[in-house]
This record gives structure tokens, sequence and C-alpha cells, in this order.
């Protein structure tokens, strides 16, 4: 908790130039960056996460606003922030590519994401949908719903960057996520449903250190009945063999394992826990609580 939050992106891994980014970050910039001391110390060149695949997330350890202002880093930044602007390269905190990537996500899936702003997330959902259908257009579908209309347009502005057919933007209550239905009054039902839910954030305090200044255990208490109730519907939603992640940026478990076994409780069966350990090997975890006071 007391060490710099790192720096982390990710290259979109839907788009062709994909990979001719990828080598010029390590032909190009990681040999320089190697080479720069700054007060006279050596820094930590940007390196691949050892969990994303293709080596199109990265990670280095230098905080964003000593990036900005180091005149030796100068040309990396404007390289970051040129591709990110053009839709190459997204600046997204490691923990966050977490879940879309167990999603396990196909060309021909209709995907629901819960609670999408600001939209990090729904992207990676976009790029797995385009991922697999080298190059056409994918017959599956990626519904970003947010409960809050301003967010909803923003996410609308950010979904604008990847030029992608396959998203569509809606602004409900999770909670109240309407049914639909198809031209012959079929319901549509996903085969894969995002649930990042509204959250106490306590497991933000290296990005954002005034967390604890306001948080308190009420904040989780408060947020577990929406949470449940999210997490309830995103499974009447989701079709047999479908897959459902649930995530949060809080570590206590009044807010993820409580919600998890709240709803694995109510469904009596039809909802079951799947073990992930052999997914994304390199990536450190450990199980979940299963008492806690």
């Amino acid at each position: 908790m007391r060490t710099v939050l790192p720096t982390n992106f990710r290259i979109t891994g839907s788009r062709q130039q994909a990979t001719d980014i990828r080598e010029q970050i390590m032909t190009e910039f990681v040999p320089y960056i190697r080479e720069v001391r700054i007060d006279g110390a050596e820094i930590e060149v940007p390196h691949p996460l050892p969990w994303y695949p293709s080596n199109f997330g990265w990670q280095f350890s230098i905080p964003r606003i000593a990036l900005k202002k180091s005149q030796e880093l100068a040309k990396f930044h404007s390289f970051l922030v040129t591709e990110t602007e053009i839709g190459n390269i997204s600046r997204q905190e490691a923990v966050s590519m977490v879940p879309p990537l167990l999603l396990d996500v196909h060309s021909d899936h209709f995907v629901l994401d819960m609670c999408a702003a600001p939209g990090s997330k729904t992207a990676q959902l976009v790029e797995a949908l385009h991922a697999g259908a080298a190059g056409a257009v994918p017959a599956g579908l990626v519904v970003a719903n947010d409960a809050d209309y301003k967010r909803a347009c923003m996410l609308v502005h950010q979904m604008n960057r990847l030029t992608s057919p396959n998203i569509v933007v809606t602004n409900h209550s999770g909670e109240r996520f309407p049914n639909v239905r198809t031209a012959a009054g079929d319901m549509v039902q996903f085969d894969r449903i995002l649930c990042d839910v509204p959250c106490s954030g306590d497991g933000t305090t290296r990005k954002n250190v005034r967390v604890w200044e306001s948080w308190s255990p009420d904040d989780a208490h408060a947020l577990n009945p929406l949470q449940t109730k999210i997490l309830q519907r995103a499974a009447y939603l989701l079709k047999t063999g479908g897959r459902l992640v649930y995530s949060t940026c809080s570590l206590n478990p009044v807010e993820n394992e409580a919600v998890v076994a709240h709803v694995l409780d109510h469904f009596e069966g039809a909802l079951r826990l799947v073990d992930v350990s052999s997914e994304l090997p390199a990536l450190k975890r450990r199980p979940g609580l299963e008492t806690w006071k």
C-alpha cells in the first residue's frame, strides 16, 4: 500500500497496428529508457504484464506526474499521449484489465457490461469481440450500460474511438435492466456479462489516498443491497452455460464475498462458482475469504 502506483497501459489488441506498436516499444523505447537517469538514479524500464495475452499489457514504475515532467522521458510521454488519442493505446490500471480477460469473449457472443462507464473494460470486450473475427465484422454484440446519464454520454464518446459497429450504449439502472426481445418476440439473453458494480473504492487508496479520510464500514453495508440486486439481475439475463464476472474496486468482503455468496444461495444451484485459477496463470491471486469479522 505504501509503494508508488505504477503506470499501466494497454495496446488495443483488435487493431492491425497493435503488433507494430508493441515492437516499437520493445525495440525503440525500452532500450532508450534503460539508459535514462533521473537525478542520477536508474529507472525501471517498461515491461509487459506477464499475464496479459500477446504482451499487449504494459507497466512501469514511474508515476504519471513524473512521466509528464521528465524531460528525458518527454518523447515516450508524447508517444503515449498521441497513441492514446488515436485509440491505439488505452491508459488503464492493471487490475482493471483482469475482469474482461476472464470473461473469455468470442466473436459471436452477445455481451452485456452492466455498469460500463467510463468504458476501459468495455473497450476490452469490444476488442475481444473483433479479435476472433479475423478482420470481418463479428456476429456478436456488446451492450454497454450505465445508470448515470452523463456517464453514459461520456461512454458514447469513448466508444466512438473504437469505430466498431458492434456496440450499443444504454442508460438504465443495472438492477432494473429491462428485458430485450427480438423481432420474433424471443427474450435476448447474454453469453457473457460483466458486473463491475458501484463500490466504496477502498481498494484504490494508492490512486486516491484521500479515500480513507471519509471511508467507513457503513459505506460497504450501504452498497451491499444495490450490488446484490445488480448481480441477481445479471444472472437472470445470462444464458444457460454463459459466464458472468463480478468485480469491484473494494477489498472488504461485504462488497465482494458476501454479495457472491448471497446470490449463489439465492439461485439454489442454478448458478455456480467457476474456478479460473488455470486462466491467466501468471496472475498473482488468492482464494476468496470464507469467514470474516
